[in-house]
């Protein structure tokens, strides 16, 4: 990349060091408590208070802010058009790597957006759920490219997205489970009238994933997001908490009779590492470098972290 591109790159976004973010949290108050955050907390992915007052508080600030302007919005649109004024959600994108956190960074906002008097609901939905069930991707043959593009029923996927921002009363997400590791048939999960959504997935900042089972034409889910966060960190940390986590996992939930990894809850933390490591450099670190990291650029936000998952830095994209 030439250093012109490199710098037109780096000046679409304002540059925070975590001190800086921290001060523009002004007088927003600390709603969360260390229970809370036990509970929000994923594994081997601890947060603690400090980090929710640096990093989460000044961004559910902005993000309330962004809310508000939003809705004002909506609502002088539809005076002019002599409307009675509707209620469509807020959707915010959050995307990222596999194990860089984004499930207890969605957790967190969720809870201190869900505390502004604003906009009390505030729904949290992954596009695991969006998933084509194992039965169809054994059948497409691309069980060993879950999570790529290609493995999610993208139609569906964007279906939802189009309806949740035409302002439907109710919605219905289909529900995954992490331990079977694949969609609960014939459960759903009832979606109504929400303030805000939070969508989290790996793949939603795309704009043009090459899935022939899926052809959406020129419309993709990042077109229907008013807001998009993409978590970073560095590919050996990554890998680092990727391994860490799959040792955690083998000592628990891989021994529940369900789970379809537990063929793995015998293994040696010696085999139990080579495993993960595969798993990681054939799938995963695959997928982040072909698919995900390339959406990093077209977030509004990107929260950077460093190696013990903590947040070194922020980069706000310039309206």
């Amino acid at each position: 990349m030439s250093e012109s591109a490199k710098n037109l790159r780096a000046s679409r976004y304002l540059q925070f060091d975590r001190s800086e973010w921290q001060q523009l949290r002004a007088a927003t108050p600390l709603t969360l408590t260390e229970t809370d955050l036990e509970t929000l907390s994923g594994l081997n992915d601890e947060v603690s208070l400090s980090e929710v007052e640096a990093v989460y508080l000044p961004l559910s600030r902005l993000l309330n802010l962004y809310v508000q302007a939003t809705q004002g919005l909506h609502q002088t649109t539809d005076t002019f058009l002599g409307k009675p004024v509707s209620k469509v959600p807020y959707v915010i994108g959050l995307a990222g790597s596999v194990a860089v956190g984004k499930s207890t960074t969605a957790r967190i906002l969720r809870e201190l957006l869900a505390r502004w008097p604003d906009h009390p609901r505030v729904e949290l939905i992954t596009t695991d759920g969006f998933l084509f069930p194992n039965a169809e991707l054994e059948a497409y043959g691309l069980m060993k490219r879950k999570g790529f593009p290609e493995s999610y029923d993208q139609r569906a996927l964007l279906r939802f997205v189009l309806n949740l921002k035409s302002g439907e009363d109710e919605l219905t997400a289909p529900v995954y489970s992490h331990l079977t590791y694949d969609i609960i048939p014939d459960k759903t999960r009832l979606i109504k009238r929400p303030d805000i959504v939070i969508l989290e997935g790996l793949n939603i900042l795309q704009t043009n994933p090459d899935n022939p089972l899926g052809n959406l034409g020129d419309a993709f889910v990042s077109d229907f997001l008013d807001f998009s966060i993409y978590l970073d960190a560095k590919e050996e940390d990554l890998e680092k908490w990727y391994v860490e986590r799959f040792l955690s996992l083998r000592d628990t939930v891989f021994h529940e009779e369900e789970s379809y990894f537990r063929q793995y809850a015998g293994l040696t933390d010696e085999e139990a590492q080579l495993v993960a490591l595969d798993l990681w450099r054939t799938i995963n670190l695959t997928n982040l470098r072909e698919n995900i990291a390339i959406t990093r650029q077209r977030a509004s936000l990107i929260l950077e972290k460093g190696s013990g998952h903590e947040v070194t830095g922020v980069k706000l994209q310039r309206l």
